[in-house]
């Protein structure tokens, strides 16, 4: 029998990640080797990986640079439309791998790498993660910076450059511990620092009326430096900026004339004015009214305004001298598309520049703000809601304050006109929000300041319009749109899962990967025994390698052969991981049961972060490594039931976990989870979901056929009827007897021991106050599962659901996503223009 192929030889064929040419291979080994000598000469002799994860890092990154400048070039000379993508997150993970697949050198490097005596999946394991986000959101920013670039946009994204991103998770006596995430520790090799415009952002002070109109004066000073990381488009030479601001003290800070003396503590204090790009706030779907939030809130606007403004005059001209003067054509040249309310902040800051700075007119400056603006919803829990203190507000932003209330004087003066006498329309749709404190409602200003509002599933569309904004929707309709968020088939398929798509591009060709609906053809293979078989065989190839690096980084063994059932995402009251947790247990105690009845055996990963104030979800977390314990350790199970909770769960893992999933949990109530984007990856990757009809879930069902999904429980007319009639979970507590026998484990310590109350907060809130309903849908979860174990067992079977779920993800490519923004939205054409590459000359 021939030995198996190594890791670097199974990688060489794989023919979607570029052929490497042996002058290509040359060119980049003697790079490499410049780089790292370089490296060296500066101060040691002996090298380490991190050296070598340097050195290539920079050698990739030289062949970005030509491509990048030429692609700005580019856009100076052909003046495109402009989209501006803000946004308080960029969940970017890592850039090496992701950069050498778009410009299609990654065997290239690959046999460079290897002809060196190294390892390149070894380097890449090195890099950190690009933290910048918490979850969906931010990683919707990334997915979405990817396809504008590969279709060509001329875009850019604009967020914070913190200096701690989302903590890292570490579980001990399996608790959740926080720790900083000190990422730039060894430096980041994919940024590159714009001091030359660095741009001053104000705080506090307070308002002069002038003859030449209000005037922001006696105002706190910050300095805002641009970091610029290259985006590369797949495969067309595009490659678009993504500018990150990090706050700097201005040199003259604190000592000015009033702080004489006490220089040390001025120059301590700089350290205040710093802190605005410090940290990431690590809540997801949670609205948390801090002064330093707002402050970054502003701190990103402010200047990435002031940056498309200085774009917008100089454009075309390739200087900083201010040529275009008019804002008549602004909103034909400049679109800016707020993710969520974080960055409403544009609104009035665009009205204070136009009105204060431009001396346009109100309704004038209104006019161009509104036409250039678009707000993406993606929550409607009322708790993420974003509303701010007035009192916070006039204190740190006095002029945007009167801005807004000008804003809402004339807003509720089109309102009374339409409906004379409805004080509580009035009411519901201001901007303000009576009450102690007042409070300044961002979705409606965002609502009100922007040409274009969009949920992100076509499900989360309708109850934004039905509900949340109901009645902003009634006066005008064709303002609200859906826009079914989608995921980057680059670095979801072709980086996590280069098995499967070669076997897709064996069957299909590559052009899959940039027009992911032409995954369709593999209908036509749904009977193609060698396909079934191929597809099989890289799922469980995926499932042995996981396998192997849980067993590296955590010590745990577990079956291969078992179903990988796998739940990850913040970990959240309304993401029902605590439905997954009574599942186990259920299992659990059915293995007890009937010891020697043959079971199909599972093992079910749950990972996620949950944000540090949030007892519940700890508690969440508590639970499920304390049944772990149990089930894990109990020899009568062996090993038909494992329970692994997955650490530290981020980018770089997910690429690891999702390829390697039989089973997705996309359990949320109903109603409650906006979209989903893990859903789709997984879908991509050949699981099989298990999931309510929530979020995207439903699109998914529809497009693969609802038979093809393992759907359960209450659908969101189910959930409102229940909401008026009331949820009784004591009701079914007595009525299943699998689910009381669980929850009287949970409550009298069976899984604490040592600690018989641990979870009586879990037990109460489930038992007495259960917003999501959790026993409402457990009957229809467990007979749902009880069909996945039988599908299972029919492995053809499970593998023909498979290749129809693969087939019908093409919708949830971002590439689709975006063509959509950017027709229906921003008003401009995706292109497929390939822009020449640096070593051609230019026509």
């Amino acid at each position: 029998m021939s030995k198996p192929l190594t890791d670097h030889e199974r990688r060489k064929q794989i023919s979607v990640r570029g052929i490497a040419g042996l002058g290509d291979v040359a060119e980049i080994k003697k790079s490499f080797n410049r780089h790292l000598h370089f490296t060296l000469v500066k101060d040691r002799n002996v090298a380490t990986p991190r050296d070598y994860y340097f050195a290539l890092a920079h050698t990739v990154r030289d062949h970005l640079v030509g491509r990048w400048i030429r692609t700005q070039q580019y856009y100076y000379e052909k003046d495109p439309k402009r989209i501006h993508y803000l946004s308080l997150e960029f969940y970017m993970g890592r850039t090496l791998q992701n950069t050498m697949i778009n410009l299609g050198l990654q065997n290239t490097c690959d046999e460079a790498i290897y002809q060196l005596g190294l390892d390149l999946e070894e380097l890449e394991e090195i890099e950190e993660d690009a933290g910048l986000g918490n979850g969906g959101l931010g990683r919707l920013a990334a997915c979405f910076l990817d396809s504008m670039a590969s279709l060509g946009l001329a875009a850019y994204g604009y967020g914070i450059r913190y200096e701690f991103g989302i903590f890292n998770q570490k579980i001990a006596h399996g608790w959740q511990i926080e720790e900083a995430d000190d990422w730039l520790r060894y430096g980041n090799p994919w940024e590159k620092a714009r001091p030359e415009y660095m741009l001053p952002v104000h705080f506090y002070g307070r308002v002069e009326h002038t003859h030449d109109g209000p005037k922001w004066v006696d105002t706190q000073v910050v300095l805002a430096m641009p970091y610029d990381t290259p985006v590369p488009g797949y495969k067309n030479n595009t490659v678009n900026t993504m500018r990150l601001w990090s706050a700097k003290a201005p040199n003259d800070f604190n000592l000015q004339e009033f702080n004489v003396g006490d220089y040390i503590q001025a120059v301590l204090d700089r350290n205040l004015a710093e802190n605005i790009s410090r940290v990431l706030y690590p809540n997801d779907n949670f609205f948390e009214g801090k002064e330093l939030r707002l402050k970054q809130e502003y701190f990103v606007v402010a200047a990435t305004l002031q940056d498309i403004i200085r774009r917008f005059k100089s454009s075309k001209f390739g200087c900083r001298d201010p040529v275009r003067t008019s804002f008549e054509t602004f909103h034909e040249k400049v679109a800016i598309q707020l993710n969520d309310t974080h960055p409403a902040l544009a609104i009035p800051e665009l009205m204070r520049i136009l009105v204060d700075i431009e001396h346009l007119d109100w309704e004038k400056a209104w006019e161009i703000t509104t036409k250039t603006c678009a707000y993406t919803n993606h929550t409607v829990l009322p708790e993420a809601l974003e509303r701010w203190p007035v009192y916070m507000f006039e204190k740190l932003l006095p002029r945007h304050l009167q801005i807004v209330y000008e804003i809402n004087r004339r807003h509720l003066d089109r309102i009374s006109a339409l409906y004379p006498g409805d004080t509580d329309r009035l009411r519901r749709m201001s901007l303000i929000e009576e009450g102690d404190p007042k409070r300044i409602n961002m979705a409606h200003l965002c609502v009100v300041g922007s040409h274009a509002v969009n949920g992100v599933a076509r499900i989360h569309s309708d109850i934004v319009k039905t509900t949340v904004f109901k009645d902003f929707c009634d006066i005008e309709p064709e303002k609200f749109q859906n826009k079914t968020n989608g995921i980057t088939p680059r670095r979801w398929l072709l980086l996590c899962n280069p098995g499967l798509a070669d076997i897709i591009a064996e069957k299909i060709g590559e052009d899959f990967l940039t027009d992911l609906f032409q995954l369709r053809k593999l209908l036509d293979f749904i009977n193609d025994e060698m396909f079934i078989r191929d597809v099989a065989k890289v799922k469980q190839e995926n499932k042995q390698k996981f396998a192997a690096y849980l067993e590296n980084e955590y010590n745990v063994k577990i079956n291969p052969e078992s179903i990988f059932d796998i739940q990850v995402k913040r970990i959240h009251e309304y993401k029902r991981q605590l439905l997954n947790c009574l599942h186990i247990i259920t299992l659990y105690n059915r293995i007890k049961k009937e010891p020697n009845k043959k079971f199909v055996p599972r093992t079910v990963m749950i990972g996620g972060k949950a944000a540090p104030g949030y007892h519940m979800a700890k508690m969440i977390i508590k639970l499920i490594t304390s049944v772990g314990e149990v089930v894990n350790h109990d020899p009568v199970v062996g090993d038909r039931l494992k329970v692994i909770f997955l650490e530290n769960y981020r980018v770089s893992l997910a690429e690891k976990v999702v390829p390697a999933a039989d089973l997705s949990e996309q359990i949320s109530t109903a109603g409650t989870e906006a979209s989903g984007t893990g859903n789709m990856k997984f879908m991509l990757n050949g699981a099989l979901t298990i999931g309510t009809m929530d979020g995207a879930n439903v699109e998914m069902a529809e497009e693969a056929g609802e038979e093809n999904l393992f759907i359960f429980g209450m659908r969101v007319q189910d959930v409102e009827d229940m909401d008026k009639k009331g949820y009784n979970a004591r009701e079914y507590y007595e009525r299943l007897p699998e689910l009381k026998l669980v929850m009287d484990q949970i409550s009298t310590g069976f899984f604490s021991p040592k600690e018989p109350e641990l979870f009586k907060d879990v037990v109460n809130m489930l038992m007495d106050h259960d917003r999501f309903k959790v026993f409402a849908d457990y009957e229809s979860y467990i007979s749902c599962q009880d069909k996945v174990n039988e599908l299972y067992k029919n492995p053809k079977e499970w593998t023909k659901k498979v290749i129809r779920n693969i087939a019908a993800s093409g919708k949830f490519s971002s590439d689709r996503t975006i063509a959509e923004y950017a027709r229906e939205i921003w008003g401009v054409e995706p292109s497929d223009v390939k822009i020449p590459p640096p070593n051609e000359p230019r026509e």
